[in-house]
């Protein structure tokens, strides 16, 4: 049986590194990756990454700007944590501002729950409206395509998904 890897590329294309994770998933398509990986831009909806991971996932890859505090352009790859579903509680959804954590809260909210979950997030330099990456983030978009590549050729290996920070560090 075939697992299936979800690698989403998330983000707002009209907000500068806000569209780093399309970008990261649109270089992804077309190379070679392991059976059952399944590439696709999310763009802003992530009412539907919600609900495509409720078909269920063996490895599920986030791809985000994140302000985290580092210099622009770093890439770092962390476990994601998923809230176990909550019956007495409903998730609050505001279409156009999912988070990554809005996106799982909503998924658990549904009944839903993706095997491993990584974030592949890129520290922004601009998020400000308009269009195109700053100098930084585009210079890290090959890092990223690389430590997404790792990540998915790795988790066929021995001992797979015990890493929870590989690939992190500044690119």
């Amino acid at each position: 049986m075939t697992r299936r890897t979800l690698v989403a590329g998330v983000g707002n294309v009209f907000l500068h590194d806000d569209a780093f994770g399309v970008e990261v998933v649109k270089s992804l398509a077309g190379q070679p990756l392991p059976p059952g990986t399944e590439v696709a831009d999310f763009g802003i909806r992530g009412v539907h990454l919600a609900y495509d991971l409720l078909d269920g996932c063996d490895l599920f890859v986030l791809v985000d700007a994140a302000p985290r505090g580092e210099p622009p352009g770093t890439v770092t790859v962390l476990q994601a944590d998923v809230p176990e579903p909550d019956p007495a509680g409903a998730a609050v959804v505001d279409a156009h501002s999912l988070t990554p954590e809005a996106v799982f809260a909503l998924l658990a909210a549904l009944g839903g729950r993706p095997g491993r979950s990584l974030v592949v997030a890129c520290e922004p330099a601009d998020v400000s409206p308009g269009m195109g990456l700053s100098e930084p983030v585009r210079d890290a978009l090959p890092h990223a395509v690389q430590a997404i590549r790792d990540l998915l050729w790795a988790e066929g290996s021995p001992g797979a998904g015990q890493a929870d920070q590989a690939g992190a560090g500044r690119t």
